[in-house]
């Protein structure tokens, strides 16, 4: 089996290519293809298809694509006995095959081997040699969009790179006739790329072809001229210039006086860091005309100086001219930052450059320091920055050396001049438990692998917080990992990581960014104190702060830049738990108890009134809407203004909306009207545990609020959500319950949802007779109140009952009369479930062309508008029918697309779906 991405997408068995699919599928199978095994979220798939914009159903066409590749990859296992597939992590999906049968990867570990420098120069130039031979073409060739260009654009430049290190090798392994034969076909390829034609013209050289190599410089002179309107590089003039004098081979480099190895010690128990560490190397590798600059940005106590100091020695011994370091105190309680010219001097020193020759004006300094590392290989790391001002006169000017800036600010102005920037985040779970494990050993970790959980859970992946229990576990062997994770479990705040080393203390080391923060970002840092997170967007930061959109924005990137928040996404903020104990704790001493109850009036505020207006996009409302508590000053909500917005901010808010019902009492109306407002997505999004804790929460406010509206609203939907669990005793008592409460306020169309959910429920046990006679109440009720929403559901209830019960004549003329009233009212969802019961009723009579007609239908209102469950349903109730009628391949597929609908909502029927699919077989 081979994966072809170089050239056109291909899947060859046996050397013959399997049919790919539609350019857009194959597009999703490279997207899954370059990360092998590795898990590819499904906005991932979304944003290499599509781009920006994607349409609206471009989630459900990704499930349709998937299941397509999934069956590709079934006929490959039954034609190599290989096994491959596509499987559902939570990360995303996973391409399941050896990455080594992808050409791009072949290449891609090929390269890595020509550039590992404890191999000969024979086995490095003959992996590289072999990488060069594997490229077909252009990668994605033929596929268009912003990600295969950005794909073919990133090999492009890979491939330059290893041609350039073949040749470097080749030449140094005296083979100067192999750069001529194979370079010059690579150069025609890429006529301004500058390193091939230094490597032809010192091969010619060479071999005695001096007037050949003048000659290759002139071309490209010419075309560089012509082309980009400049002359050839410094390191292309220089070799045109020796060539010219008769000075190759060049002399050799003037050493300095000392080598430096300034590195302070590795850091004792370092792991992990594995992509970062990857990426460091990747650039340390690179061909540069100017010093390669690496800024490794982070929240305090993130570990950036253990990640650079760990890789410095690592790589120590390729930078032979000597490692120089230098804690610039950006970020110190001890002392002021150091000056840029104080840390020149010292560089100076320890070069070994005699005072008497070290100059005394700065900029001279800075001169002399750059000429002495001109044509020198060394290594300088320039820890804790705390701007960009304080780096740059410590940059070297010539290409050999490479910078590694570590800073809790994002350095972007070295950034926008070129420096490679690294986030370091926190930990994961892998790596955090290495990290105790080396700290404290493996024993006790496996020991108690729970508690070893907990404390990292509790110590928020935090390196720093990781460091602090870890000495403490060391320093008493005898205390169980249950026994420290209870204590911090206990404790309050950030007091049990309290330390008299302010270095070790996270209280005192997140104060050193805090003090830093001009006073409304400051401000501003605390208010997160008082969200419950998650997460937060933009316009309900400026809402919590009350402050102009804008002017949140310019804020929420100072602290961005000060890594005290993040922004995973764009325009979506987080903090990790120990800094959002950090901004309760200034939130609670530095705000009053009326600022901050008035910036919870406004974060509330925002997400109700846009929860509201969310919900109001999902579906036509069927129920009367409440009347919201106004909007207090200071607080706006989202511009939601379709369909597709409004599920996205559901899906993006609803953890944080769970998190906001669960407020202090007196904010209780509130709550009820977030419960009110999230209901219908989380119901129809499958959330139904999430719906009974918001739903319980407003029936206990509503009871404080003794409003029994509200009560009887809360009771009706818990009613209806104990039924889908089969808590048949818990469900009757609510449904009662909330019949009553609307009888005792007079509200007749509350008592006919009331009936329609009793024979709900009721259907659901199995008694459709008793369930009948609830739904003609409910439509009797309806039409008494002149609620024709109501009695579109109802007569879709009633000829529900009635197919149940052998009278499919009659529960089509019901159910028509439904349908009739939703499609003039716009209620897609309701005619959603009414097509679904005209297609049953057909399906019992034997007209199964009906019955799928009428299913598909159903199908085709319920797509792309949030309601995956009932998709879901509908999709196994067809595939079902499929399957009756022996048509196995169509059942195998609404099965499929079930189970990735389920899947993705973690749904526990999706197992019961795959073992369907497990008793059919393919073919």
């Amino acid at each position: 089996m081979e994966f072809l991405l170089f050239g056109e997408v291909q899947l060859r068995v046996g050397g013959q290519p399997l049919d790919v699919g539609t350019p857009r599928q194959q597009v999703v199978l490279a997207a899954l293809a370059v990360d092998a095994r590795r898990p590819v979220p499904i906005e991932t798939l979304i944003d290499r298809v599509w781009g920006e914009n994607p349409p609206d159903e471009a989630r459900n066409a990704v499930y349709s694509h998937l299941s397509r590749i999934r069956q590709l990859l079934n006929r490959v296992t039954e034609l190599t006995g290989i096994p491959a597939g596509v499987t559902r992590k939570t990360a995303g999906y996973v391409l399941e095959i050896d990455p080594d049968v992808v050409d791009l990867h072949r290449f891609a570990h090929l390269v890595e081997q020509g550039n590992d420098l404890s191999a000969t120069d024979t086995d490095r130039a003959a992996a590289l040699a072999e990488a060069l031979r594997g490229w077909r073409g252009a990668p994605l060739a033929g596929l268009h969009g912003d990600w295969p260009e950005r794909v073919r654009t990133t090999w492009h430049r890979r491939r330059l790179d290893a041609a350039v290190s073949w040749g470097e090798l080749e030449l140094r392994l005296d083979r100067p006739g192999a750069v001529i034969g194979a370079l010059p076909e690579l150069a025609a390829e890429y006529p301004l790329a500058e390193p091939l034609e230094v490597l032809l013209m010192r091969a010619l050289h060479a071999v005695g072809r001096d007037a050949e190599a003048v000659e290759r410089y002139a071309a490209v002179r010419n075309r560089l001229a012509d082309a980009l309107g400049t002359d050839p590089g410094s390191e292309l003039r220089a070799l045109h210039g020796e060539l010219l004098r008769g000075e190759l081979p060049p002399g050799p480099r003037t050493a300095p006086a000392a080598t430096p190895a300034q590195l302070p010690p590795d850091t004792p128990g370092f792991a992990g860091r594995e992509r970062a560490l990857r990426r460091l190397d990747e650039i340390k590798s690179e061909r540069s005309p100017a010093p390669r600059i690496v800024v490794l940005s982070g929240t305090a106590g993130v570990g950036k100086t253990a990640l650079a100091l760990h890789w410095a020695h690592a790589v120590a011994g390729e930078f032979p001219d000597g490692q120089l370091y230098v804690n610039l105190r950006g970020f110190d309680p001890t002392g002021s930052p150091v000056p840029p010219a104080d840390a020149v001097r010292g560089f100076l020193e320890a070069l070994a450059v005699p005072d008497d020759r070290i100059p005394r004006s700065p900029d001279a300094q800075v001169g002399l320091y750059r000429t002495l590392l001109a044509n020198r290989r060394v290594l300088v790391v320039l820890d804790n920055a705390g701007d960009a001002g304080q780096v740059r006169p410590l940059l070297p000017g010539a290409p050999g050396s490479v910078v590694l800036v570590t800073s809790r600010d994002q350095l972007t102005g070295l950034v926008t001049a070129g420096a490679h920037p690294i986030g370091v985040d926190l930990l994961d779970t892998a790596e955090a438990r290495a990290v105790l494990r080396r700290r404290i050993g493996p024993d006790r970790i496996a020991a108690e692998p729970a508690a070893a959980d907990e404390i990292i859970a509790l110590c928020a992946h935090l390196p720093l917080a990781l460091a602090v229990v870890a000495a403490r576990a060391a320093i008493h062997p005898g205390f169980g990992l249950a026994v420290l994770a209870g204590q911090l479990r206990d404790a309050r705040g950030l007091d049990e990581f309290a330390d008299a080393d302010p270095a070790t203390d996270p209280r005192a080391v997140f104060s050193w960014s805090y003090l830093r923060l001009d006073p409304a970002a400051a401000r501003l840092f605390r208010l997160f104190g008082v969200h419950p997170g998650p997460d937060i967007g933009t316009r309900a930061v400026a809402s919590l702060a009350g402050l102009p959109t804008g002017r949140t924005r310019a804020l929420l990137t100072e602290l961005a830049h000060a890594h005290l928040i993040a922004e995973p996404v764009p325009g979506r903020y987080t903090l990790h738990d120990l800094l959002r104990a950090y901004a309760a704790e200034l939130a609670h001493a530095e705000e009053s108890p009326a600022g901050r109850a008035a910036a919870v009036h406004r974060m509330l505020g925002h997400y109700a009134h846009t929860a509201y207006l969310a919900d109001g996009f999902l579906d036509p409302r069927l129920e009367v809407p409440p009347e919201l508590t106004p909007l207090p000053e200071g607080a706006e909500p989202e511009r939601i203004t379709e369909h597709r917005r409004a599920l996205a901010w559901f899906e993006a808010e609803h953890r944080v909306l769970l998190q906001l019902v669960h407020a202090d009492t007196e904010f209780d109306a509130r709550v009820w009207e977030l419960a009110w407002s999230m209901q219908r997505f989380l119901l129809r999004r499958g959330y139904w545990q999430d719906e009974i804790e918001a739903l319980t929460a407003a029936l206990a406010a509503a009871r404080r609020l003794g409003d029994e509206r509200k009560q009887a609203f809360a009771h009706l939907h818990l009613g209806g959500t104990h039924g889908r669990f089969g808590r048949d005793a818990e469900a009757a008592n609510d449904v009662q319950a909330a019949l009553a409460l609307y009888a005792a306020s007079g509200d007749v169309v509350g008592q006919a949802y009331a009936h329609r959910q009793s024979a709900w429920l009721l259907d659901r046990q199995g008694d459709a007779t008793s369930a009948l006679v609830h739904a003609e109440r409910a439509l009797e009720w309806f039409r008494a109140a002149e609620h024709r929403a109501g009695e579109a559901t109802a007569l879709n209830a009633v000829g529900w009952f009635h197919t149940l019960l052998g009278k499919h004549a009659s529960a089509i003329e019901h159910c028509q009369q439904a349908l009739d009233l939703q499609v003039e009212l716009g209620d897609q969802m309701g005619a959603t479930q009414t097509w679904h019961s005209i297609g049953y009723a057909h399906q019992q009579l034997g007209d199964h062309t009906r019955a799928i007609a009428c299913y598909e239908t159903a199908l085709e209102l319920v797509h792309g508008r949030g309601s995956l469950m009932t998709e879901a349903r509908l999709r196994i109730e067809l595939a079902n029918l499929h399957r009756e009628l022996g048509d196995l391949e169509s059942a195998r597929a609404g099965w499929r697309q079930a189970h990735d609908i389920l899947a993705h909502l973690a749904h526990p029927d999706a197992d019961e779906v795959l073992k369907r699919l497990a008793e059919v077989p393919n073919g």
